[in-house]
């Protein structure tokens, strides 16, 4: 079975998981996951791992994130995003929020995100957000009509950069501005879409997201592949015609593998390395610690004579004795 990390360009009205299933459809494989839930809007990054490759994507769900978006002052939806209903503003706030959004200037929407949305801040994920509430999605119960009630979490913005602020739309009373934001894991963009509306005092929701980078994974690398999304008529067991969006991967099984990053270089372009003997292999393979000093997850690597690389495990320090680590994954003989 193959074994590595590929970088797919994900198309927009589609989820994650289609993705994952066309990688699968192509590989013929079972074993195969993602690093990082894009929402059906979004576009970009999607990590996809495969075979002994999965093991690696729970490290890689951690790492920063860039996005570039556009967000739509002046207006609220349900989702907070594009694909929610537009929440009327009442009659008597109406033409104040127009007129701010007229009036709205570059310099005072970057200073309410320096001064509000920058560092460790506090956000409240989106009701329609895929965090768990008694064993379910929270947008299965908010589509259910059932109230939401989310618990504020704390994640890191690292920049968020104001690319573009457009001219105001009249007929809509609304402004658009483009931004790149680089941010911790767990952000969630479409809140900070809401939350600057909110501090702004206009109201604003995402109307575009396009990730651009996962850590050291980006959309220039040379490591991924386009996907395009398509619409799919099929039967159902009980003969109902329906017809979805699914993902289409113009690639064969050989061109894909030939892309993809071998599992050397998706361990180095996941966590710290460290160059391991054959001897501390087969200890490592056994379960057993070895005399090699780490600072946190790292891959444990073999350099063969024929210049290949075995990933052997996944070390963490050992708790008693810190000049030791200890295996927490580990992978078999390449």
């Amino acid at each position: 079975m193959p074994d590595g990390l590929i970088v797919i360009d994900k198309p927009q009205g589609v989820t994650s998981h289609d993705v994952v299933a066309a990688v699968r459809s192509v590989l013929h494989v079972k074993r195969v996951g993602h690093a990082g839930t894009l929402d059906p809007m979004a576009t970009g990054v999607l990590v996809i791992g495969f075979g002994y490759a999965t093991r690696l994507l729970n490290y890689i769900v951690d790492h920063h994130k860039t996005y570039e978006a556009t967000i739509r002052l002046g207006m609220r939806t349900t989702t907070e995003d594009a694909e929610g209903e537009i929440i009327e503003w009442p009659a008597e706030e109406r033409e104040h929020v127009r007129a701010q959004i007229a009036a709205l200037s570059r310099e005072v929407i970057e200073q309410a995100i320096n001064t509000h949305l920058m560092g460790e801040i506090s956000q409240v994920p989106s009701s329609y957000s895929a965090v768990k509430i008694n064993g379910k999605h929270a947008y299965d119960l908010a589509r259910e009509g059932k109230e939401v009630a989310l618990e504020p979490r704390q994640v890191t913005i690292d920049s968020f950069d104001v690319l573009a602020v457009h001219e105001p739309d009249a007929a809509q009373g609304t402004r658009d501005i483009d931004v790149c934001v680089t941010c911790s894991a767990g952000t969630y963009i479409r809140a900070l879409a809401r939350d600057l509306g909110h501090i702004l005092g206009v109201g604003g929701y995402l109307t575009r997201l396009r990730r651009t980078h996962v850590g050291a994974f980006s959309l220039e690398g040379p490591h991924v592949l386009p996907a395009r999304s398509e619409e799919h008529s099929f039967t159902t067991r009980d003969g109902r015609h329906e017809t979805r969006m699914r993902v289409r991967l113009d690639t064969t099984k050989e061109q894909l593998l030939d892309a993809a990053l071998t599992m050397g270089q998706a361990a180095r372009m996941t966590m710290p390395v460290v160059d391991i003997s054959d001897k501390q292999a087969q200890d490592l393979r056994y379960g057993r610690s070895i005399g090699v000093t780490v600072a946190g997850a790292t891959a444990a690597i073999v350099h063969p004579t024929d210049a290949s690389e075995d990933v052997v495990a996944i070390i963490v320090p050992d708790s008693g004795t810190p000049t030791r680590s200890h295996p927490t994954v580990v992978f078999p003989a390449a």
